[in-house]
């Protein structure tokens, strides 16, 4: 039912005022509704709303572009992340969208994002589907009042239905995300996966908090203590991120996208978008919990002959994703602000076996590994991929990062020093070997690792020095096995150790080539040690 045009936004200036339908700051149950008539999606015995997001099943980096401007023009990065679009013909590809809705029920939400209401970046985002707006209301920040007379900063356009013209309209196929900083806009077309319309915002505020406003913006997850004490967790996925910032003990700041200013770190968003593959109660209660009525759940399988989700089943994608609000988790900080954080941890699934399962960083090597941005991957979680690879993605989030990634790193060392943090490196991969040799390290080790270094159990221990990472590693640590805290040590054969963590330091400096030149002496001297052979 349209909603009378008294109680309507002005879309004028998006000229979607010609649209057949629009439905405007609609309840969870109101989309919920919409969505079940149109098709959209079936309800899971949760509750939960069930969705495919057909062809694209996760995002597209390689169709995601920055318009060419002054704006733009010296400041990003561009390379193979960031990629030029051309702005006459962003326009022109703006007006087809705009034609193409004009005849469709479309749906609107005004939100923000940036819980440190000094940054706050107002939005308003016009969907296609009723699922992208219930996602929008779930991960961005909901008004307490609804305001008609709201004027957005920025705007996002998501048309799933809408398929370029890859020669006429400059894409590379037919689908797009491309970010629009004169005119603050963002124009997906062609893929229905959602995670493309949060991550267009984060990469907006990527650009805008560290460039204009001097706000570290980063891809990681916070939580706080009965005493005010932040951490903050670094890591890409499979390496424990969202699994150890989930801490019945602390409180959940916020599970992907924050800002961290001279005193507060704050949460982006207004909820948690998870992967739920082999998601089970007993492993991650708090997310399990949260998939009720009003959730979002994207590309999941049903048990045969029911409506009871199989999180094991990934026929579909192994990227299968649920969307709610953050209220949803019982322990999470409203609203989503906290004291500058005491300790960081950057997370790596290292799967050949070499990097200490604990080990605490200088200011300098922080910056060194943050740039580098180290995880692998295992057999089996990639096609092709039949041994463990070396991964490494800048900041932990490079497909996000519109500036050179040394920007961030100057930013994360300039506040590390100033608050006086302490850094941790956690393998939560391997230990005794390589994937296929050895065996992963036991979750509760790692637990009984973070849960040391928070409370101060690690202070007054002896460390002895990586003699390859120059990483510095507790001889003790309360509740886990001394033999475990040197990874060489684990190894049945040391030289086969010495060998491989040599190898991985030449990829580590392989990587770290791409960045050298913008960074200074003191970041460079932190690499890794190798061994010349001949």
């Amino acid at each position: 039912m349209r909603i009378s045009a008294a109680n309507l936004p002005d879309l004028s200036y998006l000229q979607l005022n010609r649209a057949r339908n629009v439905f405007y700051q609609l309840t969870p149950a109101e989309l919920v509704e919409a969505a079940l008539q149109r098709n959209e999606g079936v309800l899971a015995d949760t509750g939960a709303l069930a969705i495919d997001t057909g062809e694209f099943t996760g995002r597209s980096p390689k169709d995601r572009f920055i318009v060419d401007d002054d704006i733009t023009r010296n400041n990003v990065w561009w390379g193979k992340v960031n990629l030029k679009f051309d702005a006459a013909r962003f326009d022109a590809l703006l007006q087809k969208v705009t034609d193409y809705l004009a005849d469709k029920d479309i749906f609107v939400r005004d939100s923000s994002a940036c819980a440190n209401e000094k940054y706050r970046m107002d939005i308003r985002v016009v969907t296609e589907t009723a699922y992208q707006s219930l996602f929008v209301h779930h991960l961005f920040l909901r008004p307490e009042v609804i305001d008609t007379g709201f004027m957005p900063e920025w705007t996002i356009i998501a048309a799933p239905g809408f398929k370029a013209d890859p020669e006429a309209d400059g894409t590379r196929q037919h689908n797009f995300s491309i970010i629009n900083f004169t005119k603050k806009m963002i124009l997906i077309g062609g893929s229905g996966y959602t995670g493309e319309i949060k991550k267009g915002i984060f990469s907006v505020l990527n650009f805008i908090l560290p460039h204009d406003e001097k706000v570290l913006s980063m891809h990681c997850s916070a939580n706080t203590g009965a005493k005010g004490d932040t951490a903050i967790f670094f890591g890409l996925s499979g390496t424990g991120k969202t699994t150890l910032s989930a801490d019945p003990e602390r409180n959940l700041i916020g599970d992907d996208e924050h800002g961290w200013s001279d005193y507060t770190v704050f949460n982006f968003e207004g909820g948690c978008y998870a992967k739920c593959v082999d998601l089970t109660a007993e492993k991650e209660p708090q997310i399990f919990n949260a998939i009720k009525f009003g959730a979002l759940l994207e590309n999941i399988n049903f048990v045969k002959g029911t409506r009871t989700v199989d999180f094991s089943n990934i026929d579909k994608t192994e990227n299968t994703r649920v969307a709610y609000p953050i209220h949803n988790i019982c322990n999470a900080v409203t609203p989503s602000i906290a004291d500058a954080p005491k300790n960081i941890f950057f997370l790596t699934a290292d799967a050949f076996g070499i990097l200490p399962p604990v080990s605490r960083l200088t200011p300098e090597q922080a910056m060194y590994h943050f740039i580098s941005g180290y995880t692998a991957k295992v057999a089996g979680t990639e096609a092709g991929v039949t041994e463990p690879k070396a991964t490494f993605s800048a900041c932990f989030g490079e497909a996000f990062l519109p500036l050179n990634p040394v920007t961030y790193a100057e930013l994360l060392g300039a506040k590390i020093k100033k608050h006086n943090v302490k850094v941790w490196l956690i393998n939560t991969g391997w230990t005794g070997g390589a994937y296929g040799v050895g065996k992963r390290m036991q979750l509760k080790y790692t637990r009984a690792m973070i849960s040391a270094a928070l409370n101060g159990g690690l202070d007054n221990v002896k460390y002895a020095e990586h003699p390859v990472f120059n990483l510095q590693m507790p001889l003790h640590c309360p509740d886990v096995p001394d033999n475990l805290l040197d990874p060489r040590n684990t190894w049945a054969n040391r030289d086969a150790y010495d060998e491989k963590a040599n190898d991985l330091a030449i990829l580590f400096i392989k990587n770290f080539e791409q960045y050298a030149p913008y960074c200074n002496s003191a970041i460079i001297s932190a690499a890794p040690n190798v061994v010349v052979t001949t």
